[in-house]
């Protein structure tokens, strides 16, 4: 009886960041899968040759419980991973993507974000990839980001807000789709449809 209390503590203690990150980053990759399927898309050294079978879901959780980023970081992530997009139309987020995108993302942003983080080797165990590979990943999400890792705190804000209508979404309708929060006071386009679908 002692382990679902454990587990109902640790459901309670993951953030609500994480939920609302899985469930828009879910619905990017199924429909750009759907996408692909129609449309010409470019391979990068963050597809998989098969799908992972863990959840996207699942993936995030892992990765807050053992990587102790702050759940800023994860805000963050998603900055940066809808910059990576924006900047790189023809990689959308798909299935056989996503989880090395996220774990990327996380890793880059808690470098960036907190005092006190993994070291890639570390972060590698977490995401069940090989350090060389973690350490490739980390500098082709940095060189396609162009190194632009400030996140402004109105930008920080935005995304913030738009994770808070995700979680609105969910419990109201969810099927309904939201508009994309404008960035313009950062001279950033909108969130590019592949990502925040």
């Amino acid at each position: 009886m002692a382990k679902p209390e454990t587990n109902l503590a640790q459901q309670e203690t993951v953030p609500r960041v994480i939920c609302f990150l899985s469930s828009l980053l879910q619905r990017a990759a199924e429909s750009n899968d759907h996408c692909r399927l129609f449309q010409s898309q470019k391979m990068s050294v963050f597809h998989g040759l098969t799908r992972p079978t863990i959840s996207i879901r699942s993936y995030l959780e892992r990765i807050f419980k053992y990587a102790n980023c702050s759940p800023s970081c994860f805000v963050v992530a998603y900055v940066y991973l809808d910059r990576f997009v924006q900047m790189h139309p023809s990689l959308p987020i798909n299935s056989y993507n996503v989880h090395r995108l996220l774990i990327t993302s996380v890793l880059v942003s808690a470098k960036f974000m907190d005092d006190i983080y993994y070291n890639n080797a570390y972060y590698a165990k977490v995401g069940g990839i090989s350090t060389a590979e973690m350490n490739l990943l980390e500098l082709d999400f940095l060189f396609g980001l162009g190194f632009q890792l400030n996140v402004r705190p109105a930008t920080f804000h935005t995304y913030c807000t738009f994770l808070q209508r995700e979680m609105w979404m969910q419990i109201q309708s969810p099927l309904q789709h939201l508009p994309q929060p404008s960035l313009s006071h950062e001279n950033e386009s909108t969130h590019h449809q592949q990502l925040a679908v």
